[in-house]
């Protein structure tokens, strides 16, 4: 009896769901958006675009997965230009008769191995599991902006300049079983009779898990990757806090047999002359005269956005009283109303006093009865 290890089960099953998406693919060049005129350069471009559309780890939806299992296996048949022809003249079914006669089971650049590498599945053997897809790193970039911005929400344009891949990268490598994954290489190495160990070394030719960059590549002239200059908007959220990231997924910089990591922008809060911000409250300082202190007083204060609001005071303020005024600090998050303003009043005493001004404030402070100052 012959038993199947779990991984050996799970790659049968996505084998034989695979061979159902094949037979029911649509036609290959409605698949990726050319015509049947399209140059190589325009099928590739065309499912660069495509893959990274539909590739299992960026698109969740449903049915994202077998769309790329499609694209793929599309992909492989238009650069091939036997299958190419094939598939011409006598549409897949041809093409799939000829695969049959030939043994390879519709496999191509790489199979179904290739294909399933994208899913994480392990070799049919289950002792060569393939490693995960990589990233490249993260790109952290602050973003200078008013408390004024955060209060009212703003769109800003920016231009992002980071390197791509180039069109024909996948013609620039070559099969090499020492390729562990990005930059990374295993090598045997015979230390005694009959023992023998793996050494892992740095090797930057390494571009994924059995695949080496090829030097000197006509097809990519100027190296792995191309500058690219590409648009962003970006959308500030009113009352997002300093140390928030506004993530665009997938647009860092691109390395073969590499995912493209994430570009951040960083929330960094300019100071503002006015106010001082703690999470949805604001803060301000106010000075007042000893007069107003004692008597109460009205004063207008405009906010960020323009709008003027007024605030009684009534009897005596103390130096360093604070007052709250509800509704007046900054909006929270989800449209959930506004934080608070608190003022705190810092009293402007006299440098000096005449003698017929203390007279009538001591008069007036210990029950005298006179109103003069």
């Amino acid at each position: 009896m012959i038993r199947l290890h779990s991984t050996q089960l799970q790659f049968l099953f996505a084998l034989l769901a695979l061979t159902n998406i094949i037979q029911a693919a649509e036609d290959f060049y409605k698949l990726l958006g050319i015509s049947r005129s399209a140059s190589q350069k325009e099928i590739k471009k065309a499912y660069r675009s495509k893959s990274l559309e539909f590739h299992p780890d960026k698109n969740k939806a449903e049915g994202a997965a077998e769309k790329f299992a499609e694209i793929a296996y599309a992909y492989e048949v238009l650069t091939d230009e036997d299958k190419k022809q094939i598939y011409d003249r006598h549409g897949e079914e041809g093409l799939k008769q000829h695969e049959q006669r030939q043994g390879q089971g519709g496999a191509g650049h790489g199979g179904f191995e290739d294909i399933f590498s994208h899913f994480g599945f392990g070799g049919f053997g289950g002792g060569n599991r393939r490693q995960r897809e990589q990233s490249t790193p993260n790109v952290d970039i602050p973003l200078r902006v008013t408390l004024k911005q955060l209060y009212l929400g703003d769109i800003i344009e920016v231009d992002y300049v980071r390197q791509t891949l180039c069109v024909n990268w996948q013609e620039c490598m070559r099969a090499n079983q020492e390729c562990q994954g990005p930059g990374v290489k295993v090598r045997m190495q015979q230390i005694a009779p009959g023992f023998v160990q793996q050494v892992q070394q740095r090797d930057e030719r390494c571009v994924a898990a059995g695949k080496m960059w090829r030097a000197n590549c006509r097809e990519c002239p100027n190296g792995q990757t191309q500058s690219e200059k590409i648009d962003l908007t970006i959308d500030i959220a009113k009352g997002m806090y300093p140390g928030e990231t506004i993530t665009f997924e997938g647009v860092a910089d691109e390395r073969p047999g590499m995912n493209a990591g994430d570009l951040n922008f960083v929330i960094v809060q300019e100071r503002d002359e006015v106010f001082h911000r703690d999470g949805d409250h604001l803060y301000v300082t106010m000075e007042i005269p000893l007069v107003d202190s004692l008597t109460g007083f009205k004063h207008e204060f405009t906010h960020l956005d323009g709008h003027k609001f007024t605030v009684n005071v009534e009897g005596v303020t103390e130096c360093d009283h604070v007052m709250r005024v509800t509704g007046k600090g900054m909006p929270r998050r989800g449209g959930r109303g506004y934080g608070d303003l608190y003022i705190t009043f810092d009293v402007d005493f006299p440098d000096s006093l005449t003698e017929r001004q203390r007279e009538s404030i001591r008069t007036i402070l210990t029950g005298g009865g006179s109103d003069e100052l």
